[in-house]
């Protein structure tokens, strides 16, 4: 495991302020209780702590030991971090001693310095051991997941969840190699993805698919992204702001759709006797969908693919 002090790996906060500008921090609200789901190097916190009152207060989370060590810096009172994956909100936020919070921001990207030490073995550009973790301290590593899956669910996750038409190859090639070696870095299944792809997409990696669909796997990204998203809910408050930054297409439905869940409710059918006052009501209205700008991707390449989606809660009643 690394070191959470080791090195100082720079981090460029993407949409900093139009995600900290969508949870409306000012007047009454600025002495509410709001929540930063990714604490990563504290960049959207930091500006939140700035907005608070000083009755205000933030909950952090963050499932990775060096955003942990970070967070442990901030030396503020209104501040608190959990370690451990927003998922855990339904949980957590009770134990801390918050019923319903303000506002959710929610940043789904992993962070620079999680791509850039390449102890972490979250890229191939820099060769590495084949771990994937975000928390270090918990589950499998991705060489010890590729050492003992069968071919049909290697294939079933490079394909959902990197969206890769030759996952059939990229798996046998896999379970192929690993019967003369073990693979256990990060340049070396690279390789082997590469042997395996016959065509690549311009500009782009033939492994770049395959590295995202173990991590997603490994860190259980999208499942926690499902149960997240209903905690957080839950937690708001009538007209509480949720702000979520995603950052490639499977994050971005799940998120688009569970937006749209709550603002389009089905309704029953006009000609049974029910009562206007007992229809289903909307539950959230959508307040905006926002891009980095050509600046922002200028200065920071990686958030080209980012997306914030932001809605509110509304009261019972929908008003």
């Amino acid at each position: 495991m690394s070191n959470p002090q080791a090195a100082d790996f720079t981090h460029q906060t993407v949409l900093l302020h139009e995600a900290v500008d969508a949870l409306d921090i000012s007047g009454a609200r600025a002495a509410g209780v709001y929540v930063d789901g990714t604490f990563g190097r504290g960049g959207h916190s930091r500006l939140i702590l700035e907005r608070l009152a000083p009755a205000g207060r933030l909950i952090a989370f963050d499932k990775d030991t060096q955003a942990i060590a970070s967070a442990a810096q901030i030396a503020d009172p209104r501040f608190q971090i959990v370690h451990d994956s927003f998922a855990s909100i339904g949980l957590a936020l009770p134990a801390c001693g918050a019923t319903q919070v303000d506002g959710i921001l929610m940043d789904l990207g992993i962070s620079s310095p999680q791509v850039d030490d390449a102890a972490r073995g979250f890229s191939f550009r820099a060769d590495g051991p084949l771990d994937m973790r975000m928390d270090t301290t918990r589950g499998i590593s991705a060489a010890e997941w590729l050492a003992s899956a069968d071919e049909e669910k290697i294939r079933e996750v490079i394909k959902n969840y990197g969206e890769e038409r030759f996952a059939f190859q990229i798996a046998k090639a896999i379970v192929a190699r690993r019967q003369t070696e073990s693979i256990a870095g990060t340049r070396q299944l690279a390789e082997i993805v590469a042997h395996a792809v016959k065509t690549r997409e311009k500009g782009k990696d033939p492994a770049t698919r395959t590295i995202q669909a173990i991590r997603i796997f490994i860190n259980k990204e999208l499942e926690d992204l499902e149960i997240g998203l209903d905690a957080a809910f839950a937690a708001l408050a009538p007209h509480g702001r949720m702000a979520v930054i995603s950052f490639h297409s499977l994050e971005d439905r799940i998120v688009k759709q569970f937006f749209a869940s709550k603002v389009n409710v089905a309704q029953p059918d006009r000609r049974l006797p029910i009562r206007t006052v007992d229809l289903p009501q909307a539950q959230m209205r959508l307040i905006s969908r926002v891009k980095p700008s050509a600046a922002e991707v200028s200065a920071n390449p990686r958030a080209r693919s980012a997306i914030l989606r932001v809605a509110e809660r509304l009261p019972e009643g929908g008003a």
